[in-house]
């Protein structure tokens, strides 16, 4: 059945600097326009005019405020942006994704995932289960301590969290500085500002390679990789995001059967299909198929 020309959803991407080039973000739209049964409103927030990019691409300014060097940093504050009133559209659900994720199946599953209109998802992250666990000791502390999610995707719907960029407009020009905790990095600032209503991605649909696949313990790797539900978990999966400067696919493809790469944490992952599954083989054919 074909889908209709009006889109039910926006797909959000940014990109700033030059760490990555359009055919990242080209390959990116082929693929999740490949595998999504209703149709995206794709759109890339950046600094600059981006020759090449997708035609189905919205290209959109990131505002000003974001741009800030400090923002640009690996703190990625620049991200907050996608929050700020005007940038998306209010009256379309969103899901905002890293450029170096590979995504394998429909996104829109994600969508519909999102226990309540105004909630937020994220990767789960720290210890602290993102859910009624944190909130609870967000409650507890007076917002002290709090679950923390992983900003590589995020579900959300515009309308309802416009306060998440405002509230760190605000605690900014109390102090020019990172001098409240939550407002070092991106994802943790997210986490914090939507506790009252955020809510994990499950696993079973997507989650961070290192997380899900690399172990400081070696033989951990290959008992994760014999258990039949841990097995079957991972094929079902939509997406992986190969976050970490030390998997990045040219990384990776230049792997042979069986090579191991150890991260900065002393992970280390085994490039093998018996402890990755399907995901080394979709890492290969998503970064070497040609881009449509």
């Amino acid at each position: 059945m074909p889908r209709s020309d009006a889109p039910e959803w926006q797909c959000v991407m940014v990109l700033w600097g030059d760490k990555y080039d359009v055919a990242v973000v080209n390959r990116l739209i082929c693929a999740i326009a490949t595998h999504t049964k209703r149709q995206p409103r794709f759109v890339l927030l950046s600094d600059r005019a981006r020759p090449g990019l997708d035609p189905r691409a919205d290209l959109r300014a990131i505002p000003a405020f974001w741009l800030q060097e400090v923002f640009r940093r690996s703190g990625c504050q620049t991200k907050l942006s996608m929050f700020e009133a005007g940038v998306l559209q209010d009256d379309l659900p969103a899901l905002y994704i890293d450029l170096d994720t590979i995504v394998t199946g429909d996104l829109t599953i994600l969508l519909d995932r999102l226990p309540r209109p105004d909630g937020l998802m994220l990767l789960q992250s720290a210890i602290l289960p993102l859910g009624p666990i944190g909130r609870f000791f967000w409650r507890m502390t007076k917002g002290r301590k709090y679950a923390r999610g992983n900003s590589s995707l995020v579900v959300f719907h515009p309308r309802y969290h416009h306060n998440i960029a405002a509230q760190f407009v605000d605690l900014w020009a109390k102090e020019p500085s990172f001098w409240f905790r939550p407002m070092i990095a991106d994802e943790r600032f997210i986490s914090w500002a939507s506790q009252a209503v955020v809510s994990a991605i499950p696993n079973s649909l997507a989650v961070k390679l290192p997380a899900e696949f690399m172990s400081r313990l070696t033989v951990l790797s290959y008992v994760w990789a014999l258990l039949p539900m841990v097995r079957a978990r991972r094929g079902r999966l939509i997406a992986v995001t190969l976050c970490g400067l030390d998997l990045k696919p040219e990384r990776l493809l230049a792997l042979p059967e069986g090579g191991r790469v150890t991260d900065a944490k002393g992970r280390t992952l085994i490039w093998s299909d018996f402890v990755l599954g399907k995901t080394r083989q979709a890492i290969i054919s998503f970064y070497s198929s040609p881009i449509l």
